[in-house]
């Protein structure tokens, strides 16, 4: 007999935030007849934007292709703030009756499949205590960030400062920087979107950077946009915008892939003729090439404006030590600050610490290979949302969601209790995300396949012809619900050879992978 449990729904998805959200309202348009709810661990909608509170928070992608394709933009900026996202979440929420779905407050613990129930029997824990559900398909919306801490390595002598060090992530309310000197330790996205923030009310920002990143210009405000915005339908707009950016977005990709000594010199011209080819060769060229990492983006250049006035400076070097009154570089420079700022980073916790089984056998990620970018191999009835690393997140998460519904649709129509991937045999692992950003590399990950539908391509058009047309048969295995399974054989339990690891791979134009 199937296990008691406090409630029961089709589909169980775990996290409000920007897939959450997306994949609810596909459920509601594709798959009508499916029931769901969403299980958030925090008390509001907007996930990562209700969770980071720094100074200049924003999307580091295109508002455009970031927002819905079925819920145009109200704006004309590029690069939207963290609350107008979350505003925006909480918005269509309402409107589709989505958040009367939401239980909030409930941090998912525990997730197991039972072949002989046919179900998940999910484990949440809330103030009013745990509670138990069952669901026939499991979505992990939740991101891949790990909410309770942030990338925080020990630096010697921290405990000897004076002043307060601080973490982005974890944001004080009452923090004043007005008249005091801030030393901001890292060179990815989060500092880049600080520094300029910080240095508006700051005496002085230093950026105290081990080596650099690369940086790229984009206007804040699309007067494209905001033309046909004034001339045509908001849908309408929306989709051309759309589109417009994602073909920008992608031809950009492409050529920087393909012919990365002229991106370099696009890239650091436009920062040589503000600072001075000198101060721009060490401060601001990596010795990576362009997409090795993701790029950070500076709305209108706001990080270099800041340093070319003076309010901002950038320190390149390994750090020895904090002392009481600042930051001491190897190279024995003191950057002088009375508040440390450690934007060094995130760490990567694709499935938030929750216990996932299958039969009773845990389920170790990184043992499992990734079909079609959503489902592991061996685990029924289950998805993860990812996005792509190369454009925003949500143009992945929303195929995802998608092919979820078809994937369900299938299910019901064949009669069908679940389908789990089966990995081939000579399947060659390659990372699931390539890039060779830190908080990647320090991460417990799956792995994809090298080719389709175990490989996922870097790039939208290609992706999202394959999603829809894809066989959802292969390489799947299904079982009726008349069959008799006690539980799954041992397939599911062969994991990846991780020393088999492939070197990131690259998507050609065509969207296949290339070295």
């Amino acid at each position: 007999m199937p296990a008691t449990a406090d409630e029961h729904v089709d589909v169980l998805i775990i996290g409000a935030g920007i897939s959450g959200i997306g994949a609810a309202y596909r459920l509601q348009q594709e798959c009508p007849d499916h029931g769901y709810a969403i299980v958030e661990a925090r008390d509001r909608i907007g996930g990562t934007w209700d969770l980071f509170r720094y100074p200049g928070i924003r999307s580091d992608s295109d508002i455009f292709t970031f927002s819905y394709p079925f819920k145009p933009w109200p704006g004309t900026q590029s690069l939207a703030e963290g609350a107008d996202i979350r505003n925006y979440l909480e918005e269509i929420a309402a409107e589709c009756g989505i958040d009367r779905r939401i239980r909030f407050g409930h941090r998912v613990t525990t997730a197991d499949w039972s072949s002989t129930d046919r179900q998940w029997t999910v484990t949440t824990v809330s103030a009013a205590g745990t509670q138990t559900w069952t669901c026939k398909f499991l979505y992990a919306c939740s991101g891949y960030y790990d909410y309770a801490a942030g990338h925080a390595p020990e630096f010697p002598g921290a405990r000897d400062f004076t002043g307060p060090i601080v973490h982005p992530q974890h944001w004080p309310d009452d923090l004043d920087l007005t008249g005091r000197r801030v030393a901001v330790i890292g060179s990815g996205a989060t500092a880049i979107t600080l520094v300029p923030a910080l240095a508006r009310t700051a005496a002085h920002v230093t950026m105290v950077q081990r080596s650099p990143s690369w940086i790229i210009s984009q206007p804040r405000h699309d007067a494209t946009a905001e033309r046909l915005q004034r001339r045509l339908p908001a849908r309408l707009a929306h989709h051309i915008n759309r589109l417009r950016h994602l073909a920008l977005g992608q031809t950009f990709y492409r050529l920087t892939r393909r012919r990365p000594e002229a991106a370099r010199q696009m890239l650091t011209g436009p920062i040589a003729r503000r600072l001075g080819p000198d101060y721009t060769a060490r401060h601001f060229q990596p010795s990576y090439n362009p997409w090795d990492q993701r790029l950070c983006v500076t709305p209108d250049g706001d990080l270099i404006k800041a340093v070319q006035r003076g309010d901002v400076s950038v320190a390149t070097g390994r750090i020895d030590r904090v002392d009481a009154d600042g930051i001491r570089l190897a190279s024995g420079e003191l950057v002088p600050a009375d508040v440390i700022i450690t934007a060094t980073g995130l760490r990567m916790q694709l499935l938030d610490r929750i216990g996932l089984s299958v039969d009773g056998r845990p389920v170790d990620p990184e043992d499992r290979a990734v079909y079609r970018g959503l489902m592991f191999d061996g685990v029924p009835n289950f998805a993860i949302a990812v996005g792509y690393v190369n454009a925003s997140w949500t143009l992945r998460a929303d195929l995802a969601s998608r092919y979820v519904c078809r994937f369900l649709r299938y299910l019901r129509r064949h009669d069908l209790a679940f389908g789990y991937p089966v990995r081939p045999a000579d399947l060659r692992p390659s990372p699931l995300l390539p890039l060779a950003s830190g908080y990647i590399r320090r991460a417990s990950l799956p792995v994809q396949g090298s080719e389709p539908p175990w490989f996922y391509p870097q790039n939208y058009f290609v992706d999202a012809l394959r999603m829809r047309f894809a066989d959802p048969r292969r390489d799947m295995h299904f079982e009726p619900y008349d069959a008799d399974v006690d539980q799954l054989g041992e397939y599911s339990w062969r994991p990846v050879r991780a020393n088999q690891l492939h070197e990131p791979r690259t998507p050609d134009l065509n969207g296949e992978s290339a070295r």
